[in-house]
């Protein structure tokens, strides 16, 4: 069973990681060792110390660096236990010489790991505890002010290199907080991107499917009526039905190889077009309906999303006249104002009650009734409006789409669509 990755040689670093930190951790001690031990033997060979170097004073000088391996882990431990090794080596009467290696990579750490104000201590401490307790203790004068002071402005000089390593630090993590805030940020729009490609697919698909089910729902149950007494006008209605799952298989087949190619260049079929109106209608005529169509002003190209939007609208209103609607006939109006384009789809005819052979065949519950609230979501989401609501003897939808930064907005609060939904 394999042991999970513990931490190792600090705070940030993980077990299967730590054969390079602990070879760092490894150099850092031998070159402390090497300036401390080796430098006070040398500088000890011109001094005439109270107790000449042995193998206690070496093993004092050798034991600080020895604890540096830890210092990551234990900094503040470290950092007492350099002081302390350093102040038995004093006591001791051993020569001087660069002593205080060790104990500066201590210090250091631990301004940098753990805490400033624990590491300021320890040097204050130190200052007064060598400067004037370890002369007390061997019965040796206090320094002279000139050398007591020479020795402070030296250890404040020690705060230097150790404001400056914070300051660094603190300026790494502060560019890594924002590199990952930058990237939780794109994360999030990414995933808002994606969020609304599968809300625009899944409009399509239920667009496209939607109209071209009901027609064909609405043809099979004329086709079932007429099979046996009149074959040619049942001849006719499947034949629409041939036409209309042809070209709903054709528009599906483009959406899904634009899945499988997002960055491919694929031959898509035409998509709906408020220029093209008797392509829009055509369905609906096909299954009986009679539109009569308007355009009022002087179509203008529109943008891409509000062409589709406004087509979309056409084709599903037409479809639940289809499905909900007793009316034979039907008015589509599509009228151009500068800034604006207005569609509207109104029916003269009470709501339909199936016949037992279009029941049969209809649509099982559950399936649909996304129409009216996915037209409103398109309008909304391109700053337009949408009303849907019983009109006289029938039913009227109305979509207004402006042709302003029509492109950049975004889309509705799912509870702003859901709370405006009219049913049909």
């Amino acid at each position: 069973m394999t042991r999970p990755a513990g931490r190792a040689y600090g705070t940030d670093v993980t077990a299967d990681r730590s054969r390079p930190q602990l070879r760092r951790e490894l150099a850092v001690a031998v070159a402390a060792a090497l300036v401390q031990v080796g430098g006070t033997a040398l500088a000890a060979v011109h001094q005439h110390p109270d107790r000449p170097l042995d193998v206690g004073g070496y093993a004092l000088l050798a034991l600080g660096p020895a604890l540096l391996p830890w210092r990551l882990r234990h900094p503040v431990g470290v950092l007492l236990g350099t002081f302390a090794l350093t102040l038995a080596y004093l006591l001791a009467g051993y020569p001087l010489g660069p002593i205080y290696a060790a104990l500066v990579v201590a210090f250091l750490t631990c301004a940098l790991e753990r805490s400033r104000a624990i590491a300021y201590t320890v040097l204050g401490a130190g200052y007064l505890a060598v400067q004037f307790g370890v002369p007390w203790l061997r019965g040796q004068p206090w320094p002279s002010p000139a050398g007591a002071s020479a020795v402070a402005v030296w250890m404040l000089l020690l705060r230097a290199p150790a404001e400056g390593l914070i300051a660094r630090r603190s300026a790494a993590r502060a560019a890594a907080a924002r590199a990952r805030e930058e990237e939780r940020r794109r994360a999030e729009a990414e995933q808002r991107r994606a969020s609304d490609e599968r809300l625009q697919i899944a409009r399509e698909l239920h667009d496209v499917l939607a109209h071209s089910l009901s027609v064909i729902n609405v043809q099979s149950a004329v086709a079932l009526e007429l099979v046996d007494g009149r074959p040619e006008q049942a001849r006719q209605a499947l034949t629409a039905i041939k036409t209309t799952s042809r070209e709903a298989l054709a528009e599906v087949q483009g959406i899904l190889d634009a899945l499988r190619r997002p960055h491919e260049q694929v031959p898509l079929t035409p998509a709906p077009s408020l220029a093209d109106v008797a392509s829009l209608a055509r369905r609906a005529q096909d299954a009986g309906l009679t539109v009569v169509t308007r355009v009022d002003g002087a179509p203008v190209p529109l943008p891409a999303r509000v062409d589709l939007a406004g087509a979309r609208l056409v084709q599903e209103a037409l479809t639940n006249v289809l499905r909900h609607s007793a009316s034979s006939r039907v008015e589509l109006e599509i009228r151009y104002r500068p800034g604006e384009v207005r569609v509207r789809v109104t029916d003269d005819g009470p709501p339909r009650t199936p016949t037992v052979t279009e029941r049969a065949v209809d649509i099982p519950d559950g399936v649909g009734g996304n129409g009216i609230p996915g037209m409103r979501e398109r309008a909304l989401a391109l700053g337009g409006r949408l009303e849907a609501g019983p009109h006289e003897l029938g039913f009227r939808v109305t979509g207004s789409f402006p042709l302003s930064a029509s492109a950049n907005q975004v889309p509705p609060p799912a509870d702003e669509v859901a709370g405006a939904e009219v049913p049909r």
